[in-house]
C-alpha cells in the first residue's frame, strides 16, 4: 500500500524505444514493493513509461543533479540496470529497478503504479543539509517560471542564495548560479 502523502524527491531514468535515456527529477511515492510515479502527459517520462514500461528510480544526495535535470536534458554517467531495460545513475546512493504494473492515464497527471523488481545500494546516503534542500526547492521553482513569473522566483532565490552561501559548498553554489541564470533568461 502506498501512502500518497509522503513524496520522495528522486531522479527517474526512463528510456525511449530507441534506448535514449531521459533523466528527470521527480517526486515519487514509495510503498511496500511498489512506487507511484505521476508524470505530466507532455513529459518524456510519461511517453517513455508508456512505451517501455520500465524505470529506474534513483535516490541521490547530489543536489546539482536535481538542478541540471530540472531545466535541461542532461546525460549523466549511468550503469546498465540488472533486471529491466534501463540505467542506474552512477551518483545514486540507492535505486529501484521497476516495471509498470498498472497505468491510469485519464487525468492531467498519469498514475503509473510500478512494481519494484530490484533494489540496490551504491553508497551511503549522507543526507541533505539546508543548502541542498534550498537547491531542490529552487529547481522546483525553476520548472514553474512560466506560471509564477520571474520576479517572485528571484525573490525566493535571494533567500536561497543566503542559505547556500552559509551552509553549502561549491557543488551547491554552482547549482544555485545555474538555476538563477536560467530564471533570469526568462525576464521580459
Amino acid at each position: 500500500m502506498i501512502d500518497s502523502a509522503m513524496i520522495t524527491e528522486t531522479i527517474v531514468i526512463t528510456l525511449n524505444e530507441e534506448g535514449r535515456a531521459n533523466f528527470a527529477p521527480m517526486g515519487v511515492t514509495i510503498g511496500d514493493g511498489e512506487i507511484l510515479i505521476r508524470p505530466y502527459k507532455e513529459s518524456a517520462t510519461y511517453r517513455n513509461l508508456l512505451a517501455t514500461r520500465a524505470v529506474v528510480v534513483n535516490l541521490t544526495d547530489n543536489a546539482g543533479l536535481f538542478a541540471e535535470s530540472a531545466i535541461s536534458n542532461p546525460q549523466f554517467p549511468a550503469l546498465p540496470a540488472d533486471t529491466i531495460r534501463g540505467l542506474i545513475l552512477k551518483d545514486a546512493c540507492s535505486y529501484y529497478e521497476c516495471s509498470v504494473k498498472e497505468a491510469d492515464t485519464t487525468q492531467e497527471r498519469a498514475n503509473f503504479h510500478c512494481r519494484v523488481v530490484k533494489k540496490g545500494i551504491l553508497r551511503e546516503f549522507i543526507g541533505f543539509n539546508r543548502a541542498r534542500n534550498a537547491i531542490i526547492e529552487a529547481a522546483i521553482l525553476a520548472t514553474r517560471v512560466r506560471f509564477l513569473g520571474v520576479e517572485p522566483i528571484l525573490q525566493e532565490y535571494r533567500r536561497f542564495a543566503e542559505i547556500v552561501k552559509k551552509t553549502g559548498g561549491e557543488q551547491e553554489s554552482r547549482a544555485m548560479r545555474f538555476l538563477q541564470e536560467y530564471v533570469e533568461r526568462h525576464q521580459p
